[in-house]
Order: structure tokens, then C-alpha cells, then sequence
């Protein structure tokens, strides 16, 4: 299973689940291992990591009368979630599988003022009745002052793990050196400095962090390959195991293509050249479903070119968006493969709404300056939707300009005559008029029309209901 990156409120939370004995269910990956060193990188502090085996060697430096018999036995422990642990530093570390409950003292971290403190809880519900719950009432540590973070109890102990390094260091290295294959790909993403030693022939394999990001904290210091191609077809969705080394052993269950992809055409089939934002996808795009600014609590459903959610404001109950998942500023310029996907989410709406006496207005707002695409899905009931029309034309002439009304074909209309060049606002009603209007540079245009007409749809409809 790949790891959970979870972000409550202003709680952060890393969980790791792995299978022993050999057990299929709920396995990770070393490329998920990697995937966590490289999230762990990103600036702030994990509050709680959660996983299933103890990290072996935890019990090192504590007092041994805490220690609970029987766990220093390897079964259990995992010497991967000691190296993660030794790396991401979290406040807090849960774990279970011993069977036994351990609180260790705090243990100090390397290069970090805050303290870990580790916790091993028994199964529920088991004979010997040890204790498999346990309370916790943390802050966050984004909400802490420095001074609060920084503070250790006096039975802090110093890392655990800094000693398994310094003893099995030689050990460890002979055994990366006998097998560079596995090496390579365990390491590719380079958070730590021991790596350095290991780091002759690795200079043809990808950097992890820089072909999901885009960056990498290291720089010129990273023992991996900082390549702009293959960060291209990366956020193409092209299988990072495919470019690293020719081939996936996911196979069909992969998500993403084994197949190089062409720079694609800009624009539509009148030359728009609008596309060419996709380049300049942003990590700081909360819409880009790569981007670790996505809240990904707010998706409904996801398919191959769009995927919908629930936006951060609703207007109202129901309220949703269809999002294209490539990062890109309108939806009339893509391809007509989109626009088939982007229909069956529409129809699928539409039933969804009808079977509760209502009907959906879609709109759009196409800026020259937007950054990534969204449709807006607005439920209306369907004893008031005959109005809509009356009610959009009026505000049109509120504000000075006219809607350009398009009936049969609207939406397809729309994709041939927009060439990119300038703003367009652009509503489908549910009989299936659209009203565009397309925006001079000189107008003041309210980017936010769409919402503010929805707000006076909602409460004309709110008195005329009182009135009837």
C-alpha cells in the first residue's frame, strides 16, 4: 500500500503500512519509500507518523527497565522504518505488531531542536490485557513558537538510530556495494549524507524529487540526475519507473503511461496557442492533482482527463466542480477526446440532479491569465429554471454589455470561434442555450460573475418561494 500523506487542519501525518511473513495485502514499495523521503523534504515538521512494524533498534539508549521483554526479537521490527524515521523526524511515532505496549523516553533527533517520541501499542482486545490505547492531546507544531518546539524533557535520551549507523555502517556498506542494482533504485532520491559514499554510477538515475516537483534541495550536491526532459514527461503522466529504467514492474496496475509523449499540438483547430501554460504547471496549483497543495478530501470522482470535487466554498448543497487534470487555463481548447469525458461527466450530473426535481447550470470563467481550468456545476430546481435566461440578460444589461446566445451545438459553437486571445465568460443553461460573452481588455469584467449570479438565482428563488 502507498503511503498516506495526511494533512488534518494544521496537522501533518506520514503512515506507513508494510506485510510480514511474506503477506500480499497492504505492502509498499521501495518506490513508495522514496515517494515518503521525498515529501518528508518539504519544509515544516511531521507532527505524527504512524506504521506497522517497530523500527529496529528503537529500544537503543533507553532505560532498559522500561523495556518490555521479548521486544528486542527481529520479528516485528524493520530496519526501513528506521532509516525513514532517522529522516523525517516525526514528534510523534505510533506503531504496533510487537503485540507488547512500549512509551520510550524522548529521544533527541539529528540536525532538529524537537524530540520524538515513540510509542508501541498492543492489539485490541488482547489476553494479556496489554494497553492498546493510548491518549494523546499534542499542538501542532505549525501553531508552536521555536522555544515550545525546541523544549526536552530531562529524561530525553539521544537518537536511537545514530547508533545502529555507527555500528553497522561497515556492514550496511558492503552490502549496497554488492548489489548497485537495488542500491540505485532504494537510493534515488538522496536525502541523507552517508549516501555520498555509494554514490559512483548513479549519476544516470532520475531524481525522484526533482521530477516530482520540479526542484531539489541539494542541487548540484544530488548524487541523481536533474533532467528537464524526462521532468516533461513526468508531468505528462509518464511512469517514473519507465524512465528510470526502461520498464515497470507494476505492469497493467500502473496509473501511469510506459510510453513517451510528444510535445502535443497548442491550441484548437484554429490555432490557439493557449495550451502552451501547461508548461508552466505550478506545485502551488491547488487543482493539479500532483501538486501537494491538492485537498484531496474535496474529490468525488476522478477519470482518465477530468476529474471532479466539491469546491473550499459552496453556494449551495450539491455545488460541484469538473476540473481537467492536465494544468491548463480553459476547457474550449482541448481536444475532442476531452470533451467527451467532460459530457459524460455533465450527463451525469444532469441524472444525478433530475431524479430531485432539479436541473444544472454550468459556467465557466476563461481568463487570459488563468492558471488551471475549471467548469462550475450549480444545481437549480427545475420549477424555476425556465427564469435563468431572463435573469442573466438582465444583469448583462446591469453591467453594459450584451450575451452572445448560442442554441443548437452551443458548447461546440463556442470551441470552433474562441481563439485564446481574449476573456470569456460562458454559461450552458439546462435547455441547452449558451450565453457567452467575450471580454475586451479595457472592460471591467467581474472575474467572479458566475458565483455572484448564482448567489441572486438562489435568492430570487428563495422569494419566490416565500411569495408562492
Amino acid at each position: 500500500m502507498r503511503e498516506s500523506v495526511l494533512v488534518e487542519g494544521e496537522w501533518q501525518v506520514h503512515a506507513s503500512w508494510h506485510s510480514l511473513d511474506g503477506q500480499q495485502f497492504g505492502t509498499y514499495s521501495q518506490d513508495d519509500v522514496d515517494a515518503m523521503r521525498a515529501l518528508a523534504e518539504e519544509a515544516g515538521v511531521v507532527d505524527l507518523f504512524l506504521s506497522n512494524e517497530w523500527p529496529s533498534g528503537i529500544t537503543n539508549r533507553a532505560a532498559r527497565t522500561d523495556v518490555p521483554p521479548g521486544i528486542s526479537e527481529a520479528s516485528g521490527s524493520d530496519s526501513t522504518i528506521s532509516e525513514i524515521v532517522a529522516e523525517i523526524k516525526p514528534r510523534y511515532h505510533i506503531a504496533g505488531t510487537k503485540g507488547v505496549f512500549y512509551a520510550r523516553e524522548p529521544y533527541s533527533n539529528a540536525d532538529a531542536v524537537h524530540v520524538t517520541r515513540f510509542i508501541g501499542l498492543a492489539p485490541v482486545g488482547n489476553k494479556v490485557k496489554q494497553k492498546f490505547i493510548h491518549a494523546l492531546s499534542p499542538t501542532p507544531a505549525s501553531t508552536m513558537s521555536s522555544s515550545e518546539i525546541s523544549m526536552k524533557p530531562s529524561n530525553t535520551t539521544l537518537s536511537p538510530f545514530t547508533a545502529v549507523e555507527q555500528s553497522a555502517g561497515a556492514k550496511e556498506a558492503g552490502k549496497r556495494t554488492a548489489d548497485d542494482t537495488n542500491d540505485a533504485q532504494y537510493w534515488r532520491y538522496d536525502v541523507s549524507q552517508k549516501r555520498q559514499k555509494h554514490a559512483v554510477g548513479d549519476g544516470d538515475k532520475l531524481c525522484f524529487k526533482y521530477l516530482s516537483s520540479g526542484s531539489c534541495p541539494r542541487g548540484e550536491k544530488c548524487n541523481f540526475r536533474h533532467d528537464i526532459d524526462a521532468r516533461e514527461q513526468y508531468r505528462r503522466g509518464v511512469c517514473f519507473d519507465f524512465l528510470n529504467k526502461g520498464k515497470c514492474e507494476r505492469g497493467p496496475d500502473c496509473n501511469f503511461k510506459h510510453s513517451l509523449q510528444e510535445e502535443e499540438e497548442s491550441g484548437s483547430r484554429n490555432g490557439n496557442r493557449s495550451r502552451g501554460a501547461s508548461v508552466n504547471r505550478s506545485k502551488e496549483c491547488w487543482f493539479c492533482l500532483s501538486s501537494p497543495n491538492v485537498e484531496s478530501h474535496l474529490i468525488i470522482s476522478v477519470g482518465e482527463r477530468y476529474y471532479c470535487a466539491l469546491p473550499k466554498g459552496p453556494l449551495v448543497e450539491d455545488h460541484v466542480l469538473i476540473i481537467p487534470i492536465e494544468h491548463l487555463p480553459n476547457t474550449l481548447s482541448l481536444p475532442p477526446e476531452n470533451e467527451t469525458e467532460l459530457n459524460r461527466f455533465q450527463n451525469s450530473l444532469k441524472m444525478y440532479h433530475k431524479n430531485q426535481q432539479k436541473e444544472v447550470v454550468f459556467f465557466e470563467w476563461v481568463s487570459k491569465r488563468g492558471t488551471h481550468a475549471n467548469v462550475q456545476a450549480i444545481p437549480v430546481p427545475s420549477s424555476r429554471a425556465a427564469a435563468l435566461q431572463s435573469i442573466f440578460s438582465l444583469a448583462a444589461v446591469k453591467l453594459g454589455f450584451k450575451f452572445n446566445s448560442l442554441s443548437a451545438d452551443g458548447r461546440k459553437m463556442l470551441r470552433t470561434e474562441f481563439d485564446g486571445k481574449s476573456s470569456l465568460f460562458y454559461v450552458e443553461l439546462p435547455e441547452g442555450t449558451v450565453l457567452s460573452h467575450i471580454v475586451e481588455d479595457n472592460e471591467n469584467f467581474p472575474a467572479q460573475f458566475g458565483r455572484e449570479m448564482s448567489i441572486i438565482w438562489i435568492k430570487w428563488c428563495l422569494i419566490m418561494s416565500t411569495s408562492t
